[in-house]
C-alpha cells in the first residue's frame, strides 16, 4: 500500500500538517522521534506497519551508512544511537579508574539489568544470566548437561553450526549419540515439523535441541508443541532463540523450554557481544557452568556469569536497548518486520526463475527471507546485488537450504526494498 501522508496525519490525530512537519526542523532527532511515537498512539500495530513517515523517524535513531543498503541484519544488527552513546560513555567512565568503576560501580547495575531482561522474557530474574551471545549460552548448556556414554540427543541438521559442532564434540568426547532430524523447509505444516522430532525420540533420548527460528531462511518452528512431546518422555528441551527474542512477541515460559539462549545484539539492538541465557529454576543446580566457580552445583543463576573481567560498558548499555525496544513496542516492531519481508517477497515471487524459500504467513516467518534464482548460485546473486546496487546480503548453502538471505530491519525503508526488487528482477533476466 503506497504511503498516504494526509491519511497518516488524520489517523494519527495530528491537528495540521504544519504541526507535524515542524518536527523536521527541530535540532534534536530524539525529540522528533518522541513526537512521532506520541502521534502514533491512535494507530494499531497493523495500521502503523506501512506508515513510512513514522518509520522514517525510527531510521533517524540509527547511524547506518547511507552508502550501502544493509539487508544482512540477521548476522548482527546495528545499535541505535542511544545505545552506542551509552556504551561509549560507560567505556570512558571505566577508563578513569577501571578496577573501581568496573567492579564497584557498573557491576552493581547487573541486578537491575537482570530484572529488566526477566520482565521482558516473562520469567523470574533468578532464571536469567547475562553473557556474550547465544553460542556461549547454548554451549554452556550443551557442555553442562550431565550426559553419559550411551545417552542420546536430538539435533536438526538445519541448526546453527556452532550448536551442531558443540553436540558433535560431546559425541566425540563423551560417547553420546546424536539422532539427526533433517527438515524440508519452508513449511506451514505444524504436524510435519512436530513429527520429525517425535520420530527421532527414543527411550535413551535425554535432550532435544530446537531452533526457534531457523537462521538460514527464517522458518519459525513450533517449539511449544515439540517441547510438550519431549517432556512427556522426560527429555530436556534446549531452545536456540538467537533470532526469536525481541523479533516477534512471546514469553520464554510460553515455550515450555528448560533452557533458552539468545544474542541481544541481533533483534534487541544491544551492543555487539551481548547475550542472555535462561535456565528454568529447578534445572540450575544440576547444570555445570562453562567457567568454574566455587560450587558448580549451587542453585544460583549467577554461577553462569563467572567470566572474569569482561566489558562492563557493553553489558550496562543493554539497558538502553531495552528502553528503545519498549519505546517502539513489541507488537509494532513485529508487524513492521513482517510487513517488510512480505513487501519485497510479494514483488519478486512471480518473476520467472525466482524462487522464495520462506513463508509469507506471520505464524511461520517474520523478517528473514530467503530467495534463489534457478540455474544460479546464491553467491552469484549476492555478488550481483552488492556490485551493482550496494545491497549487502549473505549467501546461504547449508544442508538442503540454498539461497540469498535478505534481512531488513526497522530502519529499512520500502525505498531500499524497491532497489532490492529491481536488482533481483534484473539478475533473473541474466
Amino acid at each position: 500500500m503506497p504511503f498516504d501522508r494526509r491519511n497518516f496525519i488524520q489517523k494519527a490525530g495530528i491537528a495540521t500538517a504544519t504541526a507535524f512537519f515542524s518536527t523536521l526542523v527541530q535540532p534534536s532527532w530524539s525529540r522528533n522521534l518522541e513526537r512521532a511515537i506520541r502521534n502514533s498512539e491512535n494507530l494499531t500495530a497493523d495500521e502503523l506497519a506501512n506508515e513510512e513517515e513514522f518509520w522514517y523517524y525510527i531510521q533517524q535513531s540509527f547511524t547506518v551508512s547511507p552508502s550501502i543498503i544493509n539487508l544482512n541484519n540477521g548476522g548482527v544488527s546495528p545499535a541505535p544511537k542511544t545505545v552506542q552513546d551509552a556504551m561509549k560513555r560507560y567505556y570512558d567512565y571505566c577508563n578513569e579508574a577501571p578496577s573501581y568503576y568496573m567492579w564497584r560501580v557498573l557491576d552493581q547495575g547487573r541486578e537491575t539489568l537482570r530484572g529488566n531482561l526477566a520482565k521482558m522474557a516473562g520469567c523470574s530474574s533468578d532464571e536469567i544470566a547475562i553473557n556474550r551471545n547465544s553460542s556461549e549460552g547454548l554451549e554452556t548448556v550443551i557442555f553442562g548437561l550431565p550426559l553419559k556414554q550411551g545417552d542420546e540427543v536430538v539435533v536438526a541438521k538445519q541448526d546453527y553450526p556452532n550448536v551442531v559442532n558443540a553436540w558433535k564434540q560431546r559425541e566425540l568426547r563423551d560417547g553420546i549419540k546424536i539422532n539427526w532430524v533433517n527438515l524440508e523447509l519452508p513449511t506451514e505444516d505444524k504436524s510435519y515439523l512436530v513429527k520429525q522430532y517425535i520420530n527421532a525420540f527414543t527411550s535413551k533420548t535425554k535432550a532435544v535441541n530446537i531452533t526457534h527460528i531457523i537462521n538460514w531462511n527464517g522458518q519459525i518452528i513450533p517449539v511449544k508443541e515439540i517441547a510438550q512431546e519431549a517432556h512427556k518422555r522426560n527429555i530436556d528441551v534446549l531452545v536456540d532463540g538467537a533470532h526469536s527474542f525481541a523479533h516477534f512477541d512471546f514469553r520464554i515460559p510460553d515455550l515450555d523450554a528448560d533452557y533458552f539462549a539468545t544474542s541481544l545484539h541481533k533483534w534487541l539492538y544491544a551492543p555487539i557481544g551481548s547475550g542472555m541465557l535462561y535456565v528454568k529454576k529447578e534445572k540450575i543446580k544440576n547444570l555445570y557452568p562453562m567457567f568454574a566457580g566455587d560450587n558448580p552445583l549451587k542453585d544460583d543463576i549467577r554461577k553462569f556469569e563467572n567470566l572474569g573481567t569482561r566489558p562492563f560498558y557493553i553489558e550496562q548499555a543493554i539497558g538502553k536497548a531495552l528502553e528503545f525496544h519498549d519505546m517502539i513496542g513489541s507488537e509494532r516492531k513485529e508487524k513492521r518486520l513482517h510487513y517488510l519481508k512480505n513487501y519485497w517477497m510479494d514483488k519478486v515471487k512471480d518473476i520467472p526463475n525466482v524462487k522464495i524459500h520462506t513463508s509469507l504467513h506471520p505464524k511461520w516467518g517474520c523478517a528473514i527471507g530467503l530467495v534463489s534464482i534457478e540455474g544460479k548460485k546464491p553467491s552469484e546473486l549476492d555478488n550481483f546485488l552488492f556490485s551493482n546496487y550496494k545491497i549487502h546480503t549473505t549467501s546461504i548453502e547449508w544442508e538442503n537450504i540454498k539461497g540469498v538471505r535478505i534481512t531488513p530491519n526497522v530502519y529499512t525503508t520500502t525505498k531500499n526494498l524497491d532497489v532490492l526488487v529491481n536488482g533481483i528482477a534484473n539478475f533473473a533476466k541474466v
